[in-house]
C-alpha cells in the first residue's frame, strides 16, 4: 500500500454531482463531513510494502460505511461505485472512473479482522460524532441482541457426520495426495463423498439411514487411526479439518466393544447416550464457532449473536393530554448506536453486559444508566455495574409475567438457581429436584 493524503475532488465531478444532487446526498454528506476522517495511513498495519498497489483503504472504509447506510451487498456497492455519480464525488473518483470489483470488499473486511482492525472504521466514527457532540459520557444507553445466521449450510447429523469426513478428506488430498492414496480405497471413497453431503441424496427409509450413519462413522475412525498411524507424516494431525474431523466423532459416535469383544461403532442416540451441550457441540466443518440457539420460543438460528448498544436519551414519552395533542417532544439528536459486541449463539443475554461496559468503559463512553432489554441480570451484574463503572443497571419494567411474580407471593423463576450442567435445580429452601425431564424444541 502507498499511503496517499486527502484526495481533491475532480472538478468535473464537482460541478455534475453539485447539478444532479442541489440539496445533497448522503454519500456527498459523508465526503464533505468525513472526507478526512478515514486515512490510509490508519490501515498501515493490515497492508504489506510490495506488491501491486492496493486500493485505497481509506476509500474502502467510507465505502463500507456508505454500504451499511444503504444496506447493500458488496456487488451493489460496487455498482453504485461504478455508475452512482454522488459516490464517486465521495471517494474523489473521476465520472469516468470503472470503480473495483466486488470481491475487494470482502478481502478487505477479511484483512481487517486478520490484523485486528475489525473495529477500526467504527471507532473512528464513534471518535467524529463524539467530536461533534452527539454522543459522550453519561445519558441512558440501552442493549438488546438478535440473532446472526451462520453463512454455512444447515446440516442435520447425519449430513454433519458425512460432510466432516469428506471435507477432511478433501483437506488430506490436496496437502497429500500420494499418502492418502495408499490409506483408502480412493475409487470407493471418491463414489461416497465426491458430490457434497445433503438430504437429497440420502435415503428415505430410517433403517437405511442408520446403516449410511454407521458408514460415516467408520470411515472417519478408519481415516483418523491413518492421520495418526506412526508412518504417517506427523504434521497431518494438526490440520484443522482433521482436529474438527475428531470434534465430530467424540461428539455424535461411541466405540465399543460387543460379549465378543468386537469393536462396536455407533451413533450417540439423545435420549441415552446424550449428547454435548449446544455451546460445545460444533455444527459445521466449515465453521468450528457457528452454533443452534434460541431466543424466545419461535425464534431458532445456526449462527451468532450480536449485540447493539444506542443511546435513547431524546427517546421521550407522550406528554400531558393537554400538552402538544400527545404527541412526544421531538428529538434534538438522533439516537446513535454505540457498541457492537459479536459472541457465540448460546451466550445469554445477562452474560454480555459486562463485558459490554467495559467496552464503553475503554471508550469513555458509560453511561448513567442501561437498560438491558432482555433477560434477567444477576445480582453480581448490577453490582459490578454500580461500582466498576458507576453504572446504573435499569431492566424491563416486566421481568416475569407468571402468577407468583404477579401476586408478589411464593416463588417465581428467578428464586430457583438451575445447574445446567449437573441437571440440578435448587429452590430457595435449598431442596433439589429428584429428575431432569429435556424438551426437544421444533426446529
Amino acid at each position: 500500500m502507498q499511503p496517499r493524503s486527502r484526495v481533491e475532488i475532480p472538478e468535473q465531478t464537482v460541478l455534475v454531482a453539485r447539478a444532479a444532487f442541489p440539496n445533497g446526498s448522503v454519500a456527498m454528506s459523508a465526503r464533505d463531513h468525513l472526507g478526512e476522517v478515514f486515512t490510509d495511513e490508519q490501515f498501515v498495519a493490515a497492508f504489506g510494502m510490495r506488491g501491486a498497489p492496493a486500493e485505497s483503504p481509506g476509500g474502502l472504509a467510507l465505502v463500507t460505511a456508505l454500504q451499511f447506510a444503504e444496506n447493500l451487498t458488496d456487488r451493489q456497492a460496487a455498482q453504485m461505485l461504478a455508475r452512482a455519480i454522488d459516490w464517486k464525488y465521495a471517494l474523489g473518483l473521476e465520472l469516468t472512473d470503472p470503480g473495483f470489483d466486488a470481491s475487494v470488499l470482502s478481502k478487505f473486511r477479511a484483512r481487517l479482522v486478520e490484523h485486528g482492525l475489525e473495529e477500526q472504521v467504527f471507532t473512528t466514527m464513534l471518535t467524529v460524532l463524539a467530536g461533534k457532540g452527539l454522543i459522550g459520557a453519561g445519558g441512558k444507553q440501552r442493549t438488546d441482541s438478535t440473532h446472526v445466521i451462520s453463512a454455512v449450510r444447515d446440516l442435520n447429523r447425519l449430513e454433519f457426520a458425512g460432510e466432516s469426513v469428506r471435507a477432511c478428506l478433501e483437506a488430506l488430498s490436496v496437502v497429500a495426495p500420494g499418502w492418502l492414496a495408499t490409506v483408502i480405497d480412493v475409487g470407493e471413497w471418491a463414489h461416497r463423498y465426491g458430490p457434497r453431503i445433503d438430504s437429497w441424496r440420502l435415503p428415505t427409509s430410517a433403517a437405511k439411514r442408520d446403516r449410511l450413519a454407521h458408514v460415516y462413522g467408520t470411515d472417519a475412525v478408519t481415516l483418523l487411526r491413518a492421520v495418526f498411524a506412526s508412518e504417517a507424516p506427523v504434521w497431518l494431525a494438526e490440520l484443522p479439518a482433521v482436529q474438527t474431523l475428531r470434534v465430530m466423532l467424540v461428539q455424535n459416535y461411541l466405540i465399543t466393544t460387543d460379549s465378543r469383544r468386537r469393536e462396536v461403532i455407533r451413533r450417540r442416540e439423545a435420549d441415552t447416550d446424550g449428547l454435548p451441550p449446544a455451546r460445545t457441540r460444533i455444527t459445521s466443518p466449515y465453521d468450528t464457532d457457528t452454533r443452534w440457539a434460541a431466543k424466545g420460543d419461535d425464534l431458532f438460528w445456526n449462527g451468532y449473536k450480536v449485540h447493539l448498544t444506542e443511546t435513547c436519551d431524546n427517546d421521550s414519552e407522550p406528554d400531558s393530554p393537554g400538552d402538544h395533542d400527545g404527541e412526544p417532544e421531538p428529538r434534538s439528536t438522533p439516537n446513535l448506536i454505540v457498541n457492537v459486541a459479536t459472541t457465540a449463539a448460546t451466550i445469554p443475554d445477562v452474560k454480555a453486559t459486562t463485558g459490554i461496559h467495559q467496552q464503553l468503559h475503554d471508550r469513555r463512553l458509560l453511561p448513567d444508566e442501561h437498560y438491558l432489554d432482555s433477560g434477567y441480570p444477576s445480582a453480581e451484574t448490577i453490582a459490578t455495574a454500580a461500582s466498576r463503572y458507576r453504572v446504573t443497571l435499569v431492566t424491563p419494567a416486566l421481568l416475569d409475567q407468571s402468577a407468583q411474580a404477579r401476586a408478589g407471593t411464593g416463588y417465581d423463576k428467578t428464586c430457583f438457581t438451575i445447574d445446567f450442567d449437573t441437571r440440578q435445580v435448587t429452590c430457595p429452601q435449598g431442596q433439589t429436584n429428584t429428575n431432569w425431564s429435556p424438551v426437544k424444541p421444533r426446529v
